[in-house]
């Protein structure tokens, strides 16, 4: 068994939308080696699909660069996808399908069919199926309606997530699925089944649904095959992998019940550890299942810092945060929607950014949009612990945002908790630490494979002084009819 005292080194394999990315990490979080490769696809409107092979082809690329000239073999490695990327393929793993990617919603249609079909089950989990979840886009598959000349598949055709192709193809075989990706083509997390009864009446019944097993599950060793195209040596241990999205959180350090990731980018991401399921009656939120089957729930705001890329194109980001922190608070207060639509927390399809008050200039405007992400961050954290969320100790504030070392202050200020800014984290690093935590490595040991890059403590003037902001802005959601009061008077109180 591996310990944290060994040298061992552990892959981290990201299947993106544009790259895949192979990081290689040692047990002490030392990032040992790295590689890329681009991907490509076809978009046209809501159609976004991928050709598998070139997930295959990619990954063989970035895991040559990654392992080459390393000083000690790979130990073992975890693959991360994209959330509700699925295909069809035949018992042998090859396709019968195109591959419809995360982010395709042709599948509005079949949603709301597998929404109906399962509405008892997907009550009791708190789901609500979307267009861009894979059962929607099975129940498509399965129909044969993928727009790219499919007739559809015979039956027997097997269904398998992005990550699961090229876990299958380091094996040499078909594998099992991991619970995280199967959570959106209709898995039942709580049973630990799929649920044949809903299959069935969706007409995908004559589909082979693979099994599932926990993320940190050991799929088998790297075939001989892959092992001449990758350059890793055949005995290395593949493992169950995760979602993009956890695996982030993995490379974040918040593991431990209690801990939660912020992940800023061009929208905002919020996730979690909770010993039990958060049961959210809105929907609006999921719990994918932990390696230590504790669960992790999260959502994701459609608020976020592309509200800021979109004001103010080509900006000096730097020049307008100074200009920024002598706007605490702003002349205006902003709901900064990147587009139309809210998703989380709470479900909204007609949102669209607002800002109360007229902002002074540039500098006010941007102090607003920048003080309106961290609210909107406050609300998502008050929803959680309305739910039933314990939410302890530092915040992981992960993504592009925390570039900006004001913007991180900021936020924890609002937030009036502390923060943690990793080194690299990303959903690469996350798939290392759970390769290690697969192989063997403790989970008491595997903290050192995230590095903090910065502590950030809140200023209590500042909270204080975004108290009232806090409450103005709940107030006109709750107004516009977005926030169900309910949730409202939680923040109001506790938020």
């Amino acid at each position: 068994m591996a310990t944290a005292d060994d040298d061992g080194v552990w892959l981290g394999i990201d299947l993106g939308t544009q790259s895949v990315r192979a990081l290689a990490v040692t047990s002490g979080g030392r990032v040992a080696a790295r590689g890329s490769a681009p991907l490509t696809g076809t978009r046209d409107g809501k159609r976004h699909e991928q050709l598998p092979a070139d997930w295959w082809s990619a990954t063989v690329d970035a895991v040559r660069q990654a392992v080459r000239g390393l000083a000690a073999p790979v130990d073992a490695l975890a693959v991360c996808g994209t959330s509700g990327t699925v295909l069809l393929t035949d018992a042998e793993g090859e396709p019968v399908s195109p591959a419809l990617m995360y982010d395709d919603g042709r599948a509005v249609q079949e949603a709301r069919r597998a929404q109906e079909a399962g509405e008892e089950l997907w009550r009791e989990l708190g789901q609500r199926i979307q267009p861009s979840w894979a059962l929607a886009k099975l129940v498509r598959l399965a129909g044969g309606r993928t727009g790219a000349g499919d007739s559809g598949p015979r039956t027997g055709a097997r269904v398998c997530h992005q990550a699961d192709f090229v876990t299958s193809r380091l094996v040499g075989r078909p594998v099992a699925t991991d619970s995280s990706h199967a959570l959106k083509s209709g898995y039942d997390t709580r049973r630990r089944a799929w649920p044949t009864d809903v299959l069935d009446a969706l007409g995908l019944g004559g589909l082979t649904f693979p099994d599932v097993v926990l993320p940190g599950t050991v799929l088998g060793t790297v075939g001989a095959a892959a092992a001449e195209e990758t350059g890793l040596p055949a005995s290395t241990r593949v493992i169950a992998g995760m979602t993009d999205g956890c695996a982030a959180q993995l490379g974040s350090g918040a593991w431990e019940v209690g801990r939660w990731n912020s992940v800023l980018g061009t929208t905002l991401v919020i996730k979690g550890v909770t010993a039990e399921p958060l049961h959210d009656p809105a929907g609006v939120l999921y719990n994918h299942l932990s390696p230590d089957s504790t669960w992790l729930p999260g959502g994701a705001s459609s608020a976020g810092a592309g509200a800021l890329s979109a004001a103010f194109p080509g900006a000096d980001l730097a020049a307008l945060d100074r200009a920024a922190a002598d706007r605490e608070p702003a002349g205006a207060i902003t709901y900064p929607l990147v587009s139309r639509g809210e998703r989380f927390p709470f479900l909204a399809p007609d949102a669209e950014l607002f800002t109360l008050g007229t902002p002074a200039d540039d500098a006010d405007r941007y102090a607003s949009l920048l003080q309106g992400v961290a609210l909107v961050e406050r609300l998502c954290l008050a929803y959680v612990r309305q739910l039933g969320a314990r939410v302890d100790g530092p915040i992981a504030f992960t993504g592009g945002a925390t570039r900006s070392a004001y913007w991180n202050q900021l936020r924890a200020d609002v937030l009036g908790r502390p923060a943690t800014v990793p080194e690299g984290a990303g959903s690469a690093l996350g798939m290392a630490v759970l390769a290690a935590r697969g192989a063997g490595v403790p989970p008491e040991a595997l903290g050192s494979m995230v590095r903090v890059a910065d502590e950030v403590t809140p200023r209590d003037a500042v909270k204080e002084r975004f108290d009232g902001v806090f409450l103005v802005l709940v107030d006109e959601l709750a107004r516009r009819g977005w926030l169900p009061e309910e949730t409202a008077r939680y923040a109001r109180e506790k938020g």
